[in-house]
């Protein structure tokens, strides 16, 4: 394969993955813990967008209680974005793998 032949070829994957990047941060990924009491949504680069927390879990007695759910459903939020992320960017690559300089 010649080099202009391989530059090509990464010019058009480098567009390829900068699309799949902007349409990552439009779509969204929703987590929940404490049974549905605390959901987070996020977007599909990381983002946290929202966090619903439901009013018979809020107790002035236990905040305690009430910051784990809402930093395990955080933490669940991220992980399904990171998911989605490396099956987006998977099918850009063609499960290549990590590529340097990208963080997928």
């Amino acid at each position: 394969m010649n080099i202009q032949k391989m530059m090509k070829e990464a010019q058009k994957m480098q567009e390829r993955l900068a699309q799949a990047q902007s349409e990552l941060s439009n779509q969204a990924v929703e987590a929940s813990s404490g049974g549905g009491k605390v959901t987070v949504t996020a977007t599909g680069s990381g983002d946290i967008t929202a966090v619903k927390i439901s009013p018979e879990v809020v107790d002035a007695d236990d905040v305690e209680m009430l910051e784990d759910l809402v930093l395990s459903g955080v933490r669940e939020a991220q992980e399904a974005a990171r998911k989605l992320q490396a099956d987006t960017m998977g099918q850009v690559t063609g499960g290549m793998g990590g590529l340097p300089g990208m963080p997928f």
